[in-house]
């Protein structure tokens, strides 16, 4: 992903396929997981999962890229595992590991993109003894508003970033612990028309200022046919939203306090069984002129159990779970929200099989279920959303979303030579939508909180090619389609629109002076989007052509790692399906080039 010249972390993810982002300019993202998003897909962070307020249009993730070590997704339901807000997917973002035992490392690294006039520069260290091991990376982010292949920046798309991510860790031959803490402080614009035309990187009206801190304790306890996995977590999320002053007229604060216990049991022959409890206990308190949403408490458990029974050329999994979510809010004497007290209940089951032929061919299967309880903004809304420009009216009354998926995977994989299918269908029960009832109140178009069933259904196809004895060339290409649809035929929103990855990279690893040698060619072709919701319009396809090289140096004993990157580089003028500044005719951003060096010590 670093490879690829992405300027934000959700610009990344959606390099993999049946994963896209929902965009308002650079720097906000939202995932998007085979069409699903906002509450409907998880992200996990330092094993935690993350609460931001992520029911908001203009609520990114609010993480660096910087001290992420890998990122995972689950497509489809997760509910098992994960609990409510599952019923997507999830994205599970690994922090960066720790130096190897006795050994110490340094970085420091900086990026520059042409586009944006942006930069990016992060430094860390980390040392590790028998037991004892340490980590501390900062990082800093500027942009200023991106250019359009048109050829004019879109004024108020800036942003910056500070991060720091910390670690302290402890190993011994029956526990080892992982203590991690991220802060976050993202200043970001709002667009809402083209005016002002500079590279300033200076904050103006309106914009958004959020801080986030993450707190993270993994302790794992070995006993001797068994062992304990104990994660705790603690968020303080804290938005603000400056309209036109210098005081916030929207202020939130989410408290979030996270716990997941697992215990893996003794084995029973072939039967491999998990036992668990989950759960969070969260706040929201507003501090704000604008009331978004009230005041409440939200508490989660939830009990589970899996198993694993592995054949020969067989391996069936599955698993049982059970959660209550209760949600109380608080009334607030300057805003006429609904009030909730309602308990959410569900149980949900997984089950999958792996069938492998020979050293080739793998087959596997899958069948789950999955809820999603409805979130404060569609059970309590009530008034003016401004960056939404609609009155939007909740529903108390609303049901939990529940859904069904089946996917088949196929998998052929030879020396040189990798090809795969993936399909599903999710269908979606009581899915909770937005839809306009022709009213008009204080200016603004009225939209309220509806419910009806959904089906989604699509899939990801490619193929992987390594030829011998050319080794280090690689020839990859994937295609992902994704199709919504209520059961009264009409469009889901959001859908992404089907597309071709085609990517031609060269590889070495070895070398004395040069080592880990790349480059490559990408082509990213996305087709028109004509089956839309009643209330988008179709969306054009495009092509964009994106390229890099890059090689480590060696120093003697440090490396200088340097690598250029473009994308869209014939500066093409394009409008994602899945822009929010696509109402207004805005097009995404235009030819950007990163060039990136990075110090190792």
């Amino acid at each position: 992903m670093k490879k690829k010249g992405a300027v934000t972390l959700s610009e990344g993810i959606t390099q993999m396929p049946g994963v896209e982002s929902i965009t308002t300019g650079v720097g906000i993202g939202k995932p998007v997981i085979r069409g699903l998003s906002a509450n409907r897909v998880l992200v996990y962070t330092q094993g935690v999962r993350l609460e931001n307020q992520q029911f908001g249009d203009e609520h990114g993730l609010g993480i660096s890229s910087k001290g992420i070590g890998s990122v995972e997704v689950i497509k489809g339901p997760a509910s098992l595992l994960y609990g409510s807000d599952a019923i997507g997917g999830v994205l599970y973002l690994n922090p960066e590991s720790y130096a190897a035992a006795n050994t110490t490392h340094a970085e420091a690294s900086a990026d520059y993109f042409s586009n944006t006039i942006g930069y990016q520069a992060s430094a860390m260290a980390k040392t590790s003894g028998d037991q004892f091991k340490f980590l501390a990376r900062g990082s800093y982010a500027a942009h200023s508003d991106y250019q359009t292949g048109d050829g004019y920046r879109v004024t108020n798309t800036r942003f910056n970033e500070k991060d720091l991510k910390t670690g302290i860790g402890y190993q011994s031959g029956k526990y080892k612990g992982d203590f991690r803490y991220n802060f976050n402080n993202s200043e970001i614009g709002i667009p809402e028309e083209i005016g002002i035309q500079n590279t300033d990187k200076g904050m103006i009206l309106p914009y958004q200022n959020v801080q986030n801190h993450i707190l993270s304790l993994d302790n794992k306890l070995y006993f001797k046919n068994s062992s304990l996995d104990a994660k705790i977590g603690y968020q303080r999320n804290n938005r603000r939203e400056f309209e036109d002053s210098t005081t916030p007229a929207l202020e939130m604060q989410l408290n979030t306090f996270n716990y997941n216990l697992k215990y893996n049991l003794p084995e029973i022959g072939s039967f491999q069984t998990i036992a668990g409890v989950q759960g969070m206990i969260q706040e929201n308190s507003n501090f704000g002129e604008e009331i978004l949403i009230p005041d409440a408490r939200t508490m989660d458990i939830g009990v589970f159990t899996t198993s694993h029974y592995e054949l020969e050329n067989w391996d069936f999994q599955g698993g049982i779970r059970f959660d209550n979510r209760n949600i109380k809010t608080s009334r607030s004497a300057d805003a006429d929200l609904f009030e909730v007290d309602r308990s959410f209940r569900s149980i949900n089951a997984a089950l999958g099989a792996k069938y492998d032929i020979g050293d080739s061919f793998t087959a596997r299967l899958n069948f789950a279920t999955g809820f999603r309880a409805p979130n404060l903004a569609e059970l309590t809304s009530n008034g003016v959303h401004e960056g939404a420009n609609r009155f939007e009216i909740g529903n108390p009354d609303l049901n939990n979303e529940q859904n069904f998926q089946s996917d088949l995977a196929l998998e052929w994989r030879s020396q040189h030579f990798e090809l795969f299918a993936n399909a599903f269908n999710n269908s979606v029960k009581d899915y909770i939508y937005i839809s306009p009832t022709g009213e008009t109140r204080q200016g603004n178009v009225v939209f309220e909180y509806v419910q009806s069933d959904a089906r989604l259904y699509g899939g990801e196809f490619g193929f992987h090619l390594h030829p011998h004895p050319l080794d280090w060339l690689h020839l990859e290409s994937s295609f992902e389609t994704v199709t919504g649809k209520q059961d009264n035929g009409n469009y889901l929103p959001l859908i992404p629109a089907d597309a071709i990855n085609t990517s031609f990279r060269i590889e070495q690893e070895k070398g004395n002076f040069l080592r880990n040698k790349f480059a490559f060619i990408s082509l990213k072709n996305v087709f028109d989007k004509e089956e839309t919701s009643d209330f988008e319009t179709p969306t054009g396809g495009y092509t964009l052509l994106g390229a890099g090289l890059g090689a480590d140096i060696s120093l003697g004993k440090s490396d200088l790692s340097l690598g250029i990157s473009g994308n869209n580089l014939l500066d093409r003028s394009y409008i994602s399906h899945l822009s929010r500044l696509k109402t207004d005719g805005i097009p995404n951003i235009g030819r950007n080039i990163k060039f990136s060096a990075t110090w190792n010590l």
